[in-house]
């Protein structure tokens, strides 16, 4: 059951019924002619009051446990034996005595089970409240069959020491039982850790006035009854809705302490943010288990596995997750679930935390990588400058030097040895012939001259001179911008050599698209496959000139199924 399931007229009902309950089982003390109402009744139809208006405050505020529902019904159940002794009627008076006190079971079974959410969660947990419904209905059934009184509507044999010695018996079966429960709860607080020590505070409330009622069974039992005890014992029924109110209240100021946690986030990591999680929680015990990326495992801050629950370790887990993924798990005390809003709110601050470390971890690896990938840049052009300048030097300049000597000694040789000038003129002129053709390949390698005939003819040139029979296929209707087309070449020029060199292929395409102010560059071929980035020189360059372009390059590769380079240009729309 959820808020939700409930409207707000439900709620205003309810909140009506209590305090017209509630002042109806006072109207004696509040506007009675006869004899003032004894305090210990005063007392008790208060905390009547009480257990209503906080039982109302816990079922809306925690509608997935039974503690607010089974709060409130006992609040109505201590009312309606006030409510019942006004109407002076055979069947009120019949009915108050069958069932006016059975929300005593209800009160005890309560008391086992505020941990719990309202379930029994033991054996002997089931066989208490048994006990107490047996004594309160079974055997005060039978009383009644017995009790001469001219208004018991079940009389069937006046017997008055028969129905008195049904009723010793009951409040003897009753006294046991509240025993009982002292017992249970003792030991469940002996045991319990602080958190649990926390929840268990209603109960320990509880349990004093199941003392108390124990006490004052026996001393009815003995014929010795004792107002003083009687008043104590519906005082201490207080108790209870007293603790659960401040259950809540110290839940609603723990959730206002996480702001003091929202502040420190950027500095908490690993064991400081667990501390920091703990204390909200106020868990001493608490584990911020990390998931093992790729396993169903977990691991702690310092790095060793953790087993997530137990059967019976009083442990539970509640996930770490951040936009549907999930980051960690909070390993918490099991007490914690009687207050899942802030469990979840401390989960939610944990995977901030957790959210934020990865992105700025992620930001310092891409950040990383940038700059690998800037000085890969700057080194290869400063390799490829290291390659012209000794292209030039080994290569045009050598011959330009020759050129220049032989026309020196054409001049000087012009009058004396036309025939020698002339032949020194024929060796210069096919000097300069290879210089300019040397300059052309150094050119081509900067910027291919193809290119000024657009992407699409340079592509269809260099498909016509590749090893393998290659298909274009060009979809732009017009030019793509002079830098975009430059490494969309040099993609292709990369890929098709590597096709040539390692794919061992029969066949090979090339496509470039435009989409979305992206252009498309796609080169695939039919050969071995198993091609990586990271593999060789030639596609790690390309990788970088595309990323310098603020694009992405993709290789699909596997193994026996061909290669796919694809890049992605940005170039506008």
């Amino acid at each position: 059951m959820t808020a939700a399931t409930h409207r707000r007229w439900f709620w205003l009902t309810l909140w009506i019924s209590a305090a017209a309950a509630g002042f109806v089982a006072q109207i004696p003390a509040l506007f009675g002619r006869g004899p003032p109402v004894p305090a210990e009744e005063v007392l008790h139809n208060l905390s009547g009051v009480s257990f209503a208006a906080c039982g109302l405050v816990a079922w809306r505020r925690r509608p997935d446990s039974a503690v607010g529902p089974m709060l409130t019904v006992a609040g109505f159940g201590v009312l309606l034996s006030a409510i019942l002794g006004q109407l002076h009627s055979p069947l009120a008076f019949t009915l108050d005595l069958l069932v006016g006190e059975l929300w005593i079971a209800l009160y005890a079974a309560l008391i086992l089970s505020f941990v719990t959410g309202g379930r029994l969660a033991t054996r002997i947990d089931l066989i208490l409240v048994e006990a107490y419904v047996f004594a309160l209905l079974v055997i005060q059934f039978a009383a009644l069959l017995f009790l001469p009184d001219q208004d018991n509507l079940l009389l069937v044999w006046p017997h008055a020491s028969t129905a008195d010695a049904l009723v010793k018996l009951e409040w003897a079966v009753l006294a046991v039982a509240s025993l009982g429960v002292v017992v249970v709860t003792a030991n469940r607080w002996r045991v319990a850790s602080p958190p649990r020590r926390r929840a268990l505070l209603p109960s320990l409330g509880g349990s004093l006035s199941a003392l108390l009622f124990s006490a004052n069974l026996t001393t009815l039992i003995a014929g010795s009854p004792s107002l003083a005890l009687i008043t104590v014992l519906n005082a201490a029924l207080l108790t209870v809705p007293a603790a659960l109110l401040w259950g809540l209240l110290r839940s609603r100021l723990a959730r206002g302490e996480l702001a003091d946690l929202f502040r420190e986030l950027g500095t908490l990591r690993g064991v400081r943010l667990e501390a920091g999680l703990a204390k909200a929680l106020d868990d001493p015990g608490l584990v911020l288990a990390y998931r093992v990326p790729g396993e169903h495992a977990y691991i702690d801050g310092r790095g060793q596995p953790v087993a997530l629950t137990t059967p019976g370790d009083d442990r539970a887990a509640a996930p770490v997750e951040r936009d549907g993924r999930e980051l960690a798990m909070l390993i918490h005390d099991a007490s914690l679930d009687d207050d899942p809003e802030l469990v979840g709110a401390v989960a939610a601050v944990a995977a901030i935390a957790l959210d934020d470390a990865r992105l700025q971890a992620e930001s310092a690896d891409q950040l990383a990588e940038l700059r690998a990938s800037r000085e890969r840049i700057v080194a290869a052009g400063d390799a490829e400058r290291r390659r012209l300048e000794r292209n030039l030097h080994d290569g045009a300049q050598q011959r330009l030097v020759s050129v220049a000597l032989a026309l020196r000694m054409i001049q000087r040789q012009i009058r004396t040895d036309p025939a020698a000038a002339e032949r020194l003129s024929t060796t210069a002129g096919e000097e300069l012939s290879k210089s300019l053709e040397e300059l052309r390949e150094l050119a081509r390698g900067i910027h291919p001259s193809v290119l000024n005939h657009g992407l699409k003819a340079a592509l269809g040139s260099l498909a016509a001179r590749a090893s393998v029979p290659t298909t274009v296929a060009y979809e732009p209707s017009g030019r793509l911008p002079e830098q975009v087309e430059l490494a969309a070449y040099f993609v292709a020029c990369e890929a098709l050599a590597n096709v040539a060199k390692y794919a061992h292929a029969s066949t090979a395409s090339v496509r470039i698209s435009r989409r979305s102010g992206v252009a498309l560059v796609e080169i695939a071929d039919d050969g071995v496959g198993g091609a990586h980035e990271s593999a060789g020189s030639g596609l790690q360059g390309l990788a970088d000139r595309v990323a310098a372009l603020d694009g992405t390059l993709r290789i699909l590769s596997p193994p026996g199924a061909g290669t796919v380079v694809r890049a992605e240009l940005p170039c506008g729309s």
